[in-house]
């Protein structure tokens, strides 16, 4: 495949995804997801944007400030990406966490809290947010935010749902793949505005080691998503749990890492893995990354353990063709082609602005919604500008 694509096909790429991003996607954000009574963002939107629930889930509402402060530091100094990120980020420091700066997982559309801060990931995602927007606004306040919510991460890893553990203690404990994945990412959105270099070192090199030589299995060629604290494998619904979405999206992360501490060894190993789980994880019959997968092959507890999911081809194309920009593998271009194929004639909405989310196991609409509980002004907007930076350097090497 590699001969047959010249500057000129990578700048048509490019184009598709950078126009998609800009023209579509994230006007329909700003549009339709700003809560301009009381702050913060919907993300219950309906096929057309309009709002069908107006809970407000927190981890969503730190994706949303980091992505319009993000691509204001990198993109353009666009003032409307800015006040929707501040906005949001008032909204976040006023009403998302409990004062210790453990952000609670939804909020009631005014700000009240509905579930406890049981989950760590609206701490991680709150921390990116008020990092880049220290960034974008040059304020030491939110900068202190980050930093204090860097801290509770840190305190709370080795127990991360604390209180809200659903499990006996004791009987079954397990560590999962997510924490150490979101670290390695979370570590480089923070980097700038973290005084200890030394603390953020060691961070990255604890998340390092965690993903490539305790959730990473040789044998499988993909890593698994629950281990035993001492690294050791378990067998149970859990333990045998693969996410081959995670796995690629945590190997771009790996990429960025090697590229951050100059380390060629690890671009090199996370392409060689990528290429094996994306490999496993291909739904052979009907085209696609399947879900959930068992790594001995057994019935997932997962119902929805067959369906193709946004996020998961989304993250796996930027894992393919960073892969490929950064090693010159022409596997990975070949299985960013794929993917690109399958993106854009399944998840890519003809009608409407966003893209769904949610296909059965042949690639059909499962749910029409453009956002939910789960999918919010994130994966798709980061993708089409990871994706579309990605193959504008292509594009111009390439003339």
């Amino acid at each position: 495949m590699l001969d047959k694509m010249t500057g000129k096909d990578f700048e048509l790429l490019a184009n598709k995804y950078n126009n998609e991003l800009y023209d579509s996607v994230l006007p329909f954000w700003l549009e339709k997801s700003q809560d301009l009574e009381y702050g913060g963002y919907f993300t219950c939107l309906n096929r057309d944007g309009s709002v069908f629930d107006t809970d407000k889930f927190v981890w969503l509402q730190g994706r949303e400030v980091w992505m319009f402060a993000m691509l204001y530091n990198k993109v353009e100094k666009n003032p409307a990406w800015l006040e929707c990120a501040r906005q949001g980020a008032e909204f976040l420091e006023k009403y998302g966490h409990d004062g210790n700066y453990d952000f609670y997982f939804s909020l009631t559309r005014e700000g009240r809290p509905i579930i406890q801060p049981y989950n760590i990931f609206s701490n991680t995602f709150a921390c990116m947010a008020f990092a880049q927007l220290a960034v974008a606004t040059g304020s030491d306040h939110y900068a202190e935010i980050a930093r204090k919510t860097f801290c509770r991460i840190l305190e709370r890893r080795s127990n991360p749902k604390g209180k809200w553990l659903k499990a006996v203690p004791g009987t079954r404990p397990m560590k999962d793949f997510a924490l150490p994945m979101i670290i390695c990412n979370m570590a480089l959105e923070v980097e700038p505005i973290i005084e200890d270099k030394q603390l953020l070192d060691s961070t990255i090199e604890e998340a390092l080691h965690e993903v490539f030589d305790v959730f990473y299995q040789p044998d499988l060629g993909v890593m698994v998503e629950n281990l035993a604290p001492d690294g050791s494998l378990i067998d149970c619904f859990e333990g045998r749990r693969v996410n081959p979405g995670h796995d690629l999206e945590a190997l771009w992360f790996m990429m960025n890492l090697g590229l951050r501490l100059d380390r060629r060894d690890i671009i090199d190993k996370s392409m060689e893995i990528a290429l094996r789980v994306i490999d496993y994880g291909w739904d052979k019959q009907f085209g696609g990354i399947i879900y959930f997968m068992d790594r001995k092959g057994y019935p997932t507890q997962e119902l929805e353990w067959d369906q193709k999911l946004w996020w998961v081809h989304l993250e796996s194309a930027i894992a393919m063709i960073k892969g490929y920009q950064l090693t010159g593998n022409e596997k990975a271009l070949d299985w960013f082609l794929k993917l690109d194929d399958y993106l854009w004639t399944r998840f890519k909405d003809p009608e409407y602005p966003e893209w769904f989310g949610y296909l059965n196991r042949r690639g059909e609409v499962l749910l029409p919604l453009k956002g939910g509980k789960w999918k919010g002004c994130f994966h798709v907007p980061r993708g089409l500008y990871q994706i579309g930076n990605i193959l504008t350097q292509l594009a111009n090497i390439s003339k």
